[in-house]
């Protein structure tokens, strides 16, 4: 018998793996794709701007405050929308995500927050989920775009440098300073314990600080130290120009005055050169016979401080520098030095730590700064340009001191003294003085026991930590901040002084030309000028102010005698325009010393 036919299957139906056909293999193989292209194309139609904003409850809310900011538009054109900030890229967290967006689903369907009011009482609560979810990644969808290891510092504002190089040492990340960027801000809403927490920084985030940012910073260092060395020229220059107009006019002076004292048949003494006694003291004005070209000279911007006060620097929800500066050591000049102009405008204006603000009034005031010394006295001269009279509201007559078109303050410290070692003057600020947001009221300053200690008649002024027992700074729970009712003992009061734990203060009175030293501990105290002088001019809107400062300053509490081997910590403040109290312009604090290259404002030797 002939052999049976084998009939071998067709190719669709041999069998591969676990006994499928491979026509069945191209089945589902097909209807994988089909299943997949289904499936990431649901995907990517969740993932953009239009989904997310789909519903009024994102649209009218998130949207709205996004679409204002550089995350929406920008000099570049480069948009962030919502699944790059807020949808990981990983596709395992990609898939986590979209599981937990079903949970906003629910909330939609219950209307949890289907208007704005309801929104805002959620807003807390919403922002705390993203924020710490951001922590726990190390804000990875932050850094989908901003790279660490990309930034260059030479684009970046001092303030940005510092904090992105704590970022690099102490294991910072993005969402720990860059809340409320795209959306209407909560940070404040924080209580203190979970601002800390939140905040505090991860040792596993610490990373190397990159090459490219160190040679950036290499590069920052070079180019400020060559525009300080321009504008040190330029100063020199303008100073050299102002002797030389002085000396023109002092010739002018003489020579009209020799004219007419030869009209009426009398002469000058030629040999000496002398002119009569109203001529010379025109001429020599600012009091004293100091070699300016010899002094060093430095521009400092002064900038109004609105509400700041020592607490409101301590406290995170309004200073997001607070850690850097109490945990850190972080200097305000450090970060605030180049952008004190930018901030005084912010508070001037009311955008910012400021209720109360006077329209017209400047928020910054450029100063050339001069300081030199002979064997005796500290010489100081402050030179600025006068403003236009911006009337106040709440004065009457728009002045609040009328008799004083400026004063000229001027504080010293030692490192004693806390935080003026990074705060300068700033430690005498408080949120409780008078004028600010939590000064209390005149019934209470009369009725307390304190007021037969302190000086209650214009409000509670200017104070240290040192001298009370306590210092509210997180205003918890409806405390009032600072501590002006806080005061410690007399003999603990003494016992500071004696530690040098005060403030050195002289204050120059234009009104009546009058100059007052004194100092800051348990209050401000003014006596006499012993140890001071003070001679100022003002010829056309250019004031000039010589403060003249003996070095020791022997037999006299409050008072800090100058020597070479040492940094003291300075501030400034001018009361221009006849303004009063907290209304000013202040520095921050610097560093003063004798031939000391390290000091910021360095007073050299005639």
């Amino acid at each position: 018998m002939p052999s049976a036919e084998i009939k071998r299957p067709g190719v669709f139906q041999r069998r591969v793996i676990l006994g499928t056909t491979i026509g069945g293999a191209l089945l589902f193989f097909i209807a994988g794709i089909i299943f997949w292209g289904g499936f990431n194309t649901a995907m990517e139609a969740t993932n953009t701007l239009d989904f997310c904003i789909s519903c009024h409850e994102m649209e009218e809310n998130v949207y709205a405050e996004y679409k204002p900011t550089i995350h929406y538009s920008n000099r570049t054109g480069v948009r962030a929308t919502c699944p790059d900030c807020h949808v990981p890229d990983p596709w395992i967290h990609k898939m986590v995500r979209k599981i937990q967006a079903s949970n906003e689903i629910y909330h939609k369907l219950l209307g949890t927050v289907d208007t704005p009011e309801k929104f805002d009482e959620q807003r807390l609560t919403m922002a705390k989920r993203v924020w710490q979810e951001m922590k726990s990644t190390d804000s990875r969808e932050c850094r989908n775009c901003h790279n660490f290891e990309s930034m260059n510092p030479e684009f970046q504002k001092p303030r940005a440098r510092n904090q992105h190089m704590n970022a690099f040492e102490q294991g910072q990340t993005c969402i720990d300073c860059h809340k409320g960027i795209a959306h209407k801000p909560v940070r404040q809403l924080l209580s203190d314990e979970e601002l800390e927490k939140l905040e505090a920084p991860e040792p596993s985030f610490r990373r190397p600080v990159p090459e490219i940012f160190k040679e950036g910073l290499k590069r920052v260092a070079a180019k400020e130290a060559a525009a300080e060395e321009e504008a040190q020229l330029a100063r020199e220059k303008e100073q050299k120009d102002k002797i030389a107009r002085a000396a023109a006019e002092k010739e002018h002076i003489a020579a009209a005055v020799a004219a007419a004292l030869a009209k009426a048949g009398t002469t000058t003494n030629q040999e000496s050169g002398a002119v009569p006694a109203t001529a010379s003291a025109s001429a020599d004005s600012e009091g004293s016979n100091v070699d300016w070209s010899k002094a060093g000279s430095r521009l400092i911007t002064l900038f109004y401080p609105g509400q700041t006060s020592m607490e409101w620097v301590q406290n995170g929800k309004f200073h997001g520098g607070s850690r850097p500066f109490l945990q850190g050591g972080d200097r305000c000049f450090t970060c605030h030095d180049k952008e004190t102009a930018a901030m005084g405008q912010k508070m001037v204006t009311g955008e910012k730590a400021e209720t109360t603000p006077i329209p017209g009034k400047r928020g910054s005031i450029p100063v050339t700064v001069e300081a030199t010394h002979d064997s005796d006295n500290l010489y100081l001269r402050f030179s600025w340009e006068d403003g236009e009279h911006a009337p106040v509201p709440f004065a009457e007559g728009g002045k609040m001191d009328p008799a004083n078109p400026v004063k000229l303050a001027i504080m010293l410290a030692t490192d004693a003294v806390e935080f003026a070692d990074r705060a300068g003057c700033w430690g005498t600020s408080h949120h409780d003085n008078r004028n600010m947001p939590d000064a209390p009221e005149t019934d209470a300053l009369t009725a307390s026991p304190l007021a037969a200690q302190l000086d209650f008649s214009t409000g509670v002024t200017k104070y240290l930590g040192e001298s009370r027992s306590e210092i509210e700074v997180a205003g918890r729970r409806g405390k009032k901040m600072g501590g002006w009712d806080k005061l410690k003992s007399a003999e603990a009061v003494q016992a500071a002084a004696a530690e040098g734990k005060y403030i050195d203060l002289i204050r120059f009175n234009a009104g009546d030309n009058s100059v007052e030293d004194g100092h800051i501990l348990d209050q401000r105290t003014m006596h006499g000028g012993n140890h001071s002088s003070v001679t100022a001019q003002q010829t056309g809107s250019q004031w000039s102010v010589v403060v003249t400062r003996k070095l020791v300053a022997e037999g006299s509490s409050g008072d800090i005698n100058i020597e070479a081997s040492q940094l003291y910590n300075f501030g400034f403040a001018i009361h221009d325009d006849y303004s009063d109290s907290r209304f000013h312009h202040v520095s921050l604090g610097y560093k003063l010393g004798l031939d000391n290259p390290a000091a910021e404002i360095n007073a050299t030797a005639q």
